[in-house]
């Protein structure tokens, strides 16, 4: 077993094809077969279901595959250890991010800055929902991930503080309130949306009792935007994740806080920051600096 047939195992899995694999290794897609064929021969068990246009992790490939990105992270962080003791900055950080709030308004200042100051790391940005950035983490598949807080499965870094405000059709009746209370979205068609916030608002609507009327599951705000706006129902978001021209862009929709106010704090996790690499703690180091500017 070595690393390299670890490297395209995990790599096979997480593009879901040989061919994708080997592009993006700059190898043949015989190699990276040969290099499965020859893992699952020594593990005497089929790590890979080969299927006609995607290639598909079996049950026991699934407990090897976070061994392996686990096994990887580490190599990972040995190689930039040294090249830190050597005055190197290189290495691979993989991130996982969500939603407007860290692919938007946090991720590119902070990148700008880390950027600058350590050229020789590559960045590997994946965008998911909240829960996808979660189970990355726990997949091992991203070293750092933006996550909503708390969550006490990982060790995690504090970074910005917003609060949750309702959208809801400018000619809507709630609209003529200055605030509105979580009471108020019992009864009326809701979009369920994902940008950081679906995940906090479930407990919250549980608190009150309420089990909201979900017309629409969407992910792209600027359609849930779009159809809030067309009066097809309400949502609820962060601020932080709202275009800075709300008003001149989606003039029939009304933002209206609640009261009391409903927040939410925004973070990094990392499995385990002690065994962090260089990298991502670099990282971590970066935003905490950033967000007092943002801020």
């Amino acid at each position: 077993m070595t690393f390299t047939q670890l490297e395209i195992f995990a790599l096979v899995a997480e593009l879901q094809g040989f061919t994708a694999a080997a592009m993006r290794l700059g190898i043949s897609q015989s190699a990276v077969s040969h290099a499965i064929k020859s893992l699952e021969q020594e593990l005497g068990a089929p790590l890979i279901l080969r299927q006609q246009a995607t290639a598909e992790v079996t049950e026991v490939g699934q407990r090897l595959l976070t061994r392996a990105r686990e096994i990887l992270g580490l190599a990972e962080a040995m190689r930039q250890e040294v090249a830190a003791a050597r005055g190197l900055n290189q290495g691979l950080l993989r991130i996982g991010s969500f939603g407007p709030t860290a692919s938007l308004k946090l991720m590119p200042a902070i990148l700008a800055v880390f950027h600058k100051r350590y050229p020789g790391i590559e960045v590997q940005i994946d965008e998911g929902g909240d829960h996808d950035v979660l189970q990355w983490l726990l997949d091992r598949r991203v070293d750092v991930g933006f996550v909503v807080l708390p969550d006490e499965r990982f060790d995690t870094v504090p970074l910005v503080e917003d609060q949750l405000v309702a959208l809801l059709p400018a000619e809507h009746a709630l609209a003529e309130r200055r605030a509105i209370s979580v009471n108020d979205l019992a009864d009326v068609p809701y979009i369920l949306g994902e940008a950081g916030c679906a995940s906090l608002m479930q407990p919250v609507f549980a608190a009150h009792g309420i089990s909201p009327k979900v017309r629409y599951r969407i992910s792209q705000i600027m359609t849930i935007l779009g159809m809030v706006g067309s009066g097809d129902g309400v949502t609820v978001m962060p601020e932080l994740a709202l275009p800075k021209d709300m008003e001149r862009a989606y003039p029939q929709v009304a933002l209206r806080p609640f009261r009391p106010a409903v927040r939410r704090r925004v973070g990094l996790a990392l499995r385990d920051l002690r065994q962090a690499s260089p990298a991502a703690k670099a990282f971590i180091d970066t935003a905490r600096e950033v967000v007092k500017t943002l801020a």
